[in-house]
């Protein structure tokens, strides 16, 4: 009966990919422009696709699922499938390139094979030529490059899934970054959506216990919005307006005459990529700060202010020293931000309590209320990326070991069905939160600066001031705001004071009145003073 399902689910596919691309094929015969509507992108994606999916039947159909040899072929199977998938994403370019740098980003939720693999579409995603790229701007601005520009780079600084950036000079001299969207990737993005959701559900028909449609929903959702480079402008105003506070942060400045939906004009930034350990050593940077400071600034966007830039890879994220001597830290790429509701803030707020106190019962509590039902130990071990043991001793007093990273990457594999089935039923805001937390982890795993007590201490503080936040909309009198007020202030007052025993305890008595001695100003006394 197995063999037969499987063969009668081959051949359905198969006849679903013809009859799909028969279909598109003689919609485009009814066009003048066939590239308008991609057959080729369609046809290549539905038959790379398929492909892998017949190559992971056939090499696994007879195989025992519980021996050494299932194992190493499902790793092999992994390798080939997600080097087709690559190749055939930069190929397609635009979303499918954007989806593959999706992938790479999910450490800890998909196989290693897979996310080794699209990693790369990170630093190498395909271009578009200059003459395509100008003639987009000629466009969008109504005039020529000429007109705007004293000076325009022929060679591209910086090139992503859906838009490159040129380095230029308006008329008046400022340096600028020029945004500008790939020349086809609106033309395409409606079919290339529908090719990719058509794809996951007949993948997901396929293979029952993979479900990754979510993935399809978030895209929809998502792609509209990246693809307004208004809309990030915006974005990037109001995220430089809640952080003002953080003197290491640089936003840069939107330059509004010259922006439009495919075209934005930037303050121009120059610093060292934040994963670049060798920049870092060659002007003094301390490693350990920068990712301090990211915790600190994705803990305040995300438990705080509930705007969260959803993008932090590598390439978005600059990192230079100030004329003061000082790390400033400039944020790039504002497309992509998640706005959070006040329910699920409140609720990822009290888990990452529990989840920092090793409570069991508010672990259990948050994780079903933000939808992992009696997956919750999963689901709190994928949050996190360490081991249950782990979580349930304290992620704070475990120190994080290649081992226990070795362990999580085997143990993926074996829990595919749930992760997919956890992914699918938590709420759709969580699932960029998954993406951000991998690519911060991986900012930390480059620059072997791993999360400490000090990281876990901050996010403490932004997770009380958001379940004060959930306290005050609760409230009906003055009695009742002044009561949580003080509660506040005493827990983050607490918080401050632990803060202290771990830096004294790191240290030896000795070293502490050293340094205090060694800090305070010289005080003349005179024997009459005495």
């Amino acid at each position: 009966m197995g063999l037969l399902r499987a063969i009668q689910r081959h051949k359905l596919l198969s006849f679903s990919i013809a009859a799909a691309s028969g279909v598109a094929i003689y919609t485009q015969t009814r066009r003048k422009d066939w590239s308008s509507v991609g057959t080729v992108r369609f046809g290549r994606a539905m038959f790379g696709v398929a492909g892998i999916v017949v190559d992971y039947k056939k090499t696994l159909f007879h195989v025992d699922d519980s021996t050494e040899q299932y194992k190493e072929l499902k790793s092999q199977v992994h390798w080939r499938s997600a080097e087709k998938l690559r190749q055939m994403c930069c190929k397609n370019g635009g979303i499918f390139v954007k989806i593959g740098q999706y992938l790479g980003s999910l450490d800890y939720l998909l196989p290693e094979e897979y996310v080794k693999t699209m990693k790369v579409l990170h630093n190498d995603a395909p271009r578009s030529p200059l003459d395509s790229i100008r003639r987009v701007v000629e466009e969008d601005l109504g005039c020529k490059v000429e007109d705007v520009f004293q000076e325009f780079s022929c060679e591209p600084i910086g090139t992503a899934s859906l838009a490159q950036v040129h380095k230029a000079s308006l008329k008046d001299g400022t340096q600028v970054a020029v945004k500008v969207q790939h020349p086809q990737v609106k033309a395409y993005s409606d079919v290339d959506m529908k090719t990719v959701d058509f794809l996951l559900h007949a993948v997901a028909w396929v293979f029952p216990e993979f479900e990754f449609l979510w993935l399809s929903e978030e895209m929809k959702k998502k792609l509209p919005v990246e693809l307004d480079f208004i809309q990030e402008g915006h974005n990037a105003e109001k995220i430089a307006r809640l952080l003002g506070h953080f003197k290491f942060l640089k936003v840069p400045k939107v330059y509004w005459n010259h922006s439009s939906a495919r075209v934005l004009i930037m303050e121009y930034c120059e610093g060292g990529f934040v994963e670049d350990k060798a920049y870092m050593k060659k002007h003094g940077i301390n490693v350990n700060k920068i990712t301090q400071a990211l915790g600190e600034l994705y803990s305040e966007m995300i438990f705080v202010h509930g705007f969260v830039h959803c993008d932090p890879h590598p390439g978005n994220i600059l990192i230079r020293k100030t004329d003061k001597q000082e790390m400033e830290m400039i944020l790039l790429d504002h497309g992509l931000y998640q706005t959070l509701t006040d329910e699920f803030r409140w609720n990822y707020s009290h888990l990452w309590l529990a989840l920092i106190r090793a409570d069991l019962d508010n672990i259990k509590q948050y994780g079903q209320a933000l939808g992992a039902g009696e997956l919750y130990p999963l689901f709190a071990c994928m949050l996190t990326a360490r081991s249950w043991n782990s979580v349930t001793t304290g992620i704070d007093k475990v120190t994080p070991n290649q081992a226990e990273d070795q362990e999580i990457q085997e143990s993926v594999g074996n829990y595919l069905p749930e992760i997919s089935s956890i992914l699918n039923k938590v709420p759709r805001q969580m699932l960029l939160l998954f993406k951000t937390n991998d690519l911060l982890r991986g900012i930390e795993f480059a620059l072997d600066s791993r999360k400490s007590a000090s990281s876990f201490i901050n996010m403490s503080r932004c997770c009380v001031r958001a379940v004060a936040d959930q306290d005050l909309s609760r409230c009906t009198s003055w009695i009742s705001r002044t009561r949580v007020h003080l509660y506040k202030h005493l827990r983050l007052v607490g918080i401050s004071a632990y803060q202290l025993y771990v830096q004294i305890s790191n240290m030896s008595f000795m070293q502490h009145i050293i340094r205090l001695f060694s800090t305070a100003p010289v005080k003349q006394v005179s024997v009459v003073g005495l």
